[in-house]
C-alpha cells in the first residue's frame, strides 16, 4: 500500500527474511533520534548493538508468531520506518488473543505525514485479520509525542514497567486497546 505525502512516496510491506538490515538500520536510527539527550550515548550505542542488531531482526522474521511490515520511500525502496508485532511480554494481565506492538518506528523526518497512523491501521488490521481482541504496548514516559499519538488511537494506560539502557533504568507506560 502507498501513501503519497507531498512529493514524498513510500510504501509499506510486509516484512520477509533479507529485510534484517533494513529493519536494523531503521529501529537503531529511530531509538538514536528519539533518545539521544535522554540516555547516554554509550548506552544508546550499546541498545542497539544488542536490541537492533541484524540478527535480532532475522530471529523475529523467523517466528512465526511475529509479523513485521517495512516502510519504504521511493525512489529507491529508503526504509524509513516499520512495525513489529509479537505475542505481549508486558507485566500486565495478557490472554491469547492479546498482541503487543513491540515497536512501530518511523524516521523523525516522516513525522506528521501519515506513516505512524498507516502503521497503526496495518496493526489493527493484522490484529482482526488473526483473531485478537486486544492490542498491547509500552511508551516510554517521556515520549510525549509518542504518548499523545497511542493516546489518539485509542490506548489507554494499564500498568507500568522499568526499562534498562545502558545500566539506567527508564519507566514506561504499558498501554492497551480493545480492537
Amino acid at each position: 500500500m502507498a501513501l503519497a505525502m507531498n512529493t514524498l512516496s513510500v510504501s509499506v510491506r510486509r516484512a520477509v527474511p533479507g529485510d534484517e538490515d533494513a529493519l536494523a538500520l531503521v529501529g537503531a536510527a529511530s531509538f538514536l533520534e528519539s533518545y539521544a539527550g535522554i540516555v547516554d550515548g554509550q548506552g544508546i550505542i550499546r541498545h542497539c548493538q544488542q536490541r537492533h542488531a541484524p540478527a535480532v531482526y532475522a530471529r523475529a522474521l523467523a517466528n512465526p508468531f511475529e509479523a513485521l511490515w517495512l516502510a519504504e520511500m521511493a525512489p529507491g525502496a529508503a526504509p524509513v520506518g516499520y512495525l513489529h508485532l509479537a505475542p505481549p511480554d508486558l507485566p500486565v494481565p495478557a490472554g491469547p488473543r492479546d498482541i503487543e506492538i513491540k515497536r512501530i518506528y518511523v524516521l523523525s523526518r516522516m513525522h506528521g505525514t501519515g506513516l505512524g497512523h498507516q502503521l497503526m491501521d496495518t496493526a489493527i488490521a493484522h490484529a482482526r485479520e488473526t483473531g485478537h481482541a486486544n492490542l498491547l504496548l509500552g511508551v516510554y514516559k517521556g515520549n510525549t509525542r509518542a504518548l499523545a499519538f497511542y493516546g489518539r488511537a485509542g490506548f489507554e494506560a494499564l500498568g507500568e514497567r522499568e526499562f534498562d539502557v545502558g545500566g539506567k533504568v527508564y519507566c514506561d507506560w504499558v498501554m492497551g486497546r480493545a480492537i
